[in-house]
């Protein structure tokens, strides 16, 4: 079958360096004992043969697949020119499958196609997704199993699944299929996206973050990434129970949280930062005003007094636009116990650190930084491109009196997620912020199918806050601070 794709053979008797004698010349050969050269073991890890994405050989499952997209597609504009679009609205979903079913059977009657049972049903399935839904994407959705959506081009869809990616067999018949999917989520929320205005950002009706970036941007077709939201919030228990981190860390985080210490929650994309400011929020008590401020709504508060805020980008003519910064200085005026930011990333920080200086103690915010120093680092540069003039010294003051801690949330290579640092701002240092790691992830070693192992342990610091924790009612016992002995 794959006998054209076969490299020519090359005769072993002849040697690649072969040249010709010169003629005349007389050639003497002497017998030279070669001893055989030992087998050497490669430093190397032997690489899969072959990687994610790539494209297999054609099978019969691929070629019913695209027998059945074809048919599905048929089916679809039958679809639209027969069904009452403005009476969907009212239509139970048993009334809307049973007349997508009764068209779908009489076109393909018309069309002189016998399908088996299960494809009846799979493009029945498919096209209530598509009239109703988002097309192929409706399945992902509905899979709790998957955290992340990736579309690389309609032929190309992977998953996160366990903080890890996989291709899926899950395809759009073409670019205009997956163009019409996209507009038809940006057009229910008010916004557009063609080659004017190639990428937008936006939320689904479930709440789940949705971007996408269109051509002649997008090289190989449309780029599409889904964050799908959470429906069942994770709390510090089952955090605790996933191993993100450990009891003793946990009570010091309650002591924290409660004691309204001002907290930055750091890390990478895909870390857990959203999840763990959540966690984090469930320690605040139920009798405080919280308002949140976010770019896309995330978080879900349990409070009864929480007022949430969502920023919304320009129109077409660049009017409308109100940036978190906007939203920020108006929460200011709301009288808040604590403000709570989705994420920090531009001009707003100066508004944030200078409201955990004046009086809304237990403020929270996230970061993307790989460590408390590089979140301090990117604190200094986000004031510096906000176009504020400061002295260094004077910025890093701000900085050393407004975030009293920092956890470091990580992803790590096998997919999990940890907390892998507490650390403490205890002030300056003539012109240095000074901080001390309270808790860390010690990391030992790696198992032969590539889990990490390790463990958390404190640093044997004690907290810079333990009295202001006793004083608020929090003493903890100092054995949490004691590192943990290695076995």
């Amino acid at each position: 079958m794959f006998s054209k794709y076969k490299k020519p053979s090359v005769p072993k008797d002849t040697p690649a360096n072969a040249t010709p004698a010169p003629s005349g010349a007389k050639i003497n050969v002497a017998p030279v004992a070669v001893a055989p050269e030992e087998p050497r073991q490669s430093l190397m890890k032997a690489m899969p043969a072959k990687r994610p994405g790539e494209a297999g050989p054609v099978d019969k499952e691929k070629r019913r697949k695209e027998r059945l997209g074809e048919i599905k597609l048929e089916l679809h504009k039958a679809l639209l020119d027969n069904l009452n679009l403005a009476a969907l609205d009212t239509a139970s979903e048993q009334e809307l499958r049973t007349e997508i079913n009764a068209i779908a059977n009489e076109t393909l009657e018309d069309m002189g196609i016998v399908l088996n049972r299960d494809e009846r049903q799979t493009l029945s399935q498919d096209l209530f997704f598509e009239v109703t839904g988002l097309g192929p994407l409706e399945t992902l959705l509905k899979d709790d199993g998957v955290n992340d959506i990736l579309v690389n081009g309609p032929q190309q869809i992977f998953v996160e699944r366990d903080g890890k990616l996989q291709l899926t067999d899950i395809t759009f018949k073409d670019e205009k299929h997956l163009l019409r999917i996209i507009d038809k989520i940006v057009s229910a929320v008010g916004r557009r996206v063609d080659e004017s205005n190639p990428y937008v950002d936006a939320r689904l009706a479930d709440g789940s973050r949705f971007n996408a970036m269109v051509p002649p941007i997008a090289v190989d077709g449309s780029l599409v990434s889904i964050r799908k939201f959470k429906k069942d919030k994770l709390g510090i228990e089952e955090l605790v129970k996933f191993g993100a981190f450990t009891e003793e860390m946990a009570a010091y985080l309650q002591a924290a949280v409660s004691t309204r210490l001002n907290i930055i929650v750091s890390g990478g994309t895909g870390s857990g930062k959203t999840t763990t400011l959540n966690a984090l929020s469930g320690f605040i008590d139920d009798a405080e005003r919280i308002l949140t401020i976010e770019d896309t709504a995330e978080l879900q508060l349990q409070q009864t007094h929480v007022g949430r805020m969502e920023s919304r980008p320009p129109n077409v003519e660049g009017k409308g636009g109100v940036s978190q910064r906007d939203c920020l200085k108006n929460a200011l005026r709301m009288r808040p116990d604590r403000i709570i930011v989705g994420e920090t990333r531009g001009e707003e920080v100066i508004d944030m650190l200078q409201a955990m200086n004046t009086g809304h103690d237990g403020s929270m915010t996230t970061i993307h930084a790989n460590s408390a120093r590089d979140g301090v680092s990117r604190l200094e540069n986000m004031i510096a491109m906000a176009g504020i003039e400061m002295p260094i010294k004077a910025m890093r003051s701000q900085i050393s009196s407004a975030v009293n801690l920092i956890v470091q949330a990580s992803r790590l290579q096998d997919g999990s997620r940890r907390m892998t640092s507490i650390t403490e701002i205890t002030g300056m240092e003539g012109d240095v912020i000074s901080m001390q790691e309270i808790f860390r992830y010690q990391r030992v070693g790696l198992t032969p199918d590539n889990k990490i192992i390790g463990h958390f342990t404190a640093t044997g610091v004690r907290s810079h806050f333990s009295e202001r924790f006793k004083l608020w009612g929090y003493d903890l016992p100092p054995a949490i601070f004691e590192p943990m002995v290695a076995e």
